[in-house]
């Protein structure tokens, strides 16, 4: 495809040098573009969105205003744009400059989890004026702010459940009061308008409830539209469910195209399938060719680090949480060895190092440590371990430059550089370490306290 659709988000395991290396991508060279299971595949993970036929009338959504400030950044470099503000960087083919950013304001999500070399985003996070976290859990985030709003959890709100290519709506009922200060997000921002003097123009008068209303309407609308079922909000909210009707696949634009090139070309400069890009080309990137090519990792084999640290970390999802959610909760703690982190190691790479399995070991390289428990696993290639993400990061002395994480969180070990000038997206997937056995006394897990003097904790 284009050079949006064949460099995908620009992470690495989306590089376009897997378009010559096998199904599914292979098929392009082989004709199969635009049959049934044939061509290309994505959203084949968290999203899945392959095999899912598109719902026919749209989701209840807020609307969305204008954002009067033009600047931006790729996600993956916030540390950058703290600690470098007036810096220029390369982006998409554009020169940009990182801006002076002297509040942070996050609501939801938790950069100490997916964010890569967390002492440098320590010392990233110390620069702004002030920083505030909105959540609903006390996450390394939060611990690292000036300000917390607590926010609601799912059950402690009333809200719509819905998503592309799922048929079901669904009327999320409030099961229980919000635990002690805790209000919903619309309770928050409303607050903050009233506070700044435009609260009439964001909430335009409406409660939450009243913006649930609000939001149902047009999908009420387009279900009357196509003389399906469209009950109002009042039956919906009651019955608690609503079947959305959806619209048959019919191959998309790949599969016009393999009808009939000419008179429905695909939206690349050419109208065609491109393996390079003159675009890309033009930009004259280095790190990013125009055309698939395996470019050798700086932090892997033949590296300068490797002789150092012989030990390649694969950081991959977890199997007991969502990313970094409920990590407190019974299924991932149950996994834990004294209540560190697992990570695999093949038994030879162990033996050597006189580690056993059970053992609390250190993993550390030139950016950081942290400890975890030691699991055995001839199903690794030896010189590779495996330590999931996710564990919250815990360090052992909050004040020090850098300290151990205690937890087993891989990022205080990653490399935080973007994948290429073009995407500048997340690297966080591999980098190199050396492990030892940790022989002093075992540092208490303090990642899910609750703040000193605030409430006991959900």
């Amino acid at each position: 495809m284009g050079r949006r659709d064949l460099r995908h988000s620009g992470r690495r395991d989306h590089h376009p040098r897997a378009a010559l290396r096998g199904p599914p991508h292979a098929r392009h060279l082989l004709g199969q573009i635009g049959l049934p299971g044939g061509g290309f595949a994505y959203a084949l993970g968290a999203t899945s969105n392959t095999g899912k036929p598109p719902l026919a009338v749209p989701l209840p959504t807020m609307p969305v205003g204008r954002n009067s400030i033009a600047d931006f950044i790729p996600v993956a470099r916030i540390a950058d744009l703290l600690l470098h503000p007036g810096e220029a960087f390369d982006y998409d083919g554009r020169r940009l400059a990182y801006p002076q950013i002297k509040l942070v304001y996050w609501a939801g999500g938790n950069p100490f989890h997916h964010h890569q070399d967390l002492n440098r985003l320590r010392r990233a996070f110390a620069r702004p004026d002030t920083v505030i976290v909105q959540d609903s859990a006390w996450t390394a985030s939060a611990r690292h702010a000036d300000i917390v709003l607590p926010a609601t959890v799912t059950l402690e709100r009333e809200d719509i459940g819905a998503a592309d290519g799922d048929p079901m709506l669904v009327a999320m009922h409030r099961a229980v009061a919000p635990y002690e200060e805790a209000r919903d997000d619309h309770a928050i921002f409303a607050g903050l308008a009233e506070r700044l003097g435009f609260a009439p123009a964001f909430t335009e008068g409406r409660s939450a409830r009243q913006w649930l209303e609000e939001i149902y309407e047009p999908t009420r609308r387009a279900l009357v539209e196509r003389g399906v079922n469209a009950p109002d909000f009042k039956e919906f909210w009651e019955e608690g469910e609503l079947v959305l009707p959806t619209r048959e696949w019919d191959g998309g634009i790949v599969r016009a195209f393999r009808r009939d090139p000419l008179a429905a070309p695909l939206p690349t400069p050419s109208g065609k399938i491109e393996i390079a890009s003159a675009t890309i080309a033009g930009f004259g990137y280095a790190d990013c060719p125009e055309h698939p090519a395996w470019l050798a990792p700086v932090d892997g084999a033949g590296s300068d680090a490797a002789s150092r640290f012989p030990l390649f970390l694969v950081a991959n999802q977890p199997a007991t949480r969502l990313h970094s959610q409920l990590d407190f909760g019974a299924t991932s703690l149950n996994s834990k060895i004294e209540g560190r982190e697992p990570v695999r190691i093949h038994p030879e790479d162990a033996a050597s190092r006189g580690i056993k399995g059970g053992d609390i070991v250190r993993l550390y390289n030139e950016r950081g440590a942290c400890l975890a428990g030691a699991v055995l696993s001839p199903a690794l290639r030896p010189g590779v371990v495996q330590l999931s993400t996710g564990a919250w990061y815990d360090p052992d002395d909050p004040a020090a430059e850098e300290p151990l994480c205690v937890h087993g969180n891989p990022n205080v070990l990653t490399r935080d550089a973007g994948t290429s000038r073009l995407a500048q997206g997340c690297t966080g997937q591999l980098t190199l370490v050396e492990i030892e056995r940790f022989t002093g006394p075992l540092p208490p897990i303090k990642a899910f306290d609750p703040p000193p003097g605030g409430p006991a904790g959900r």
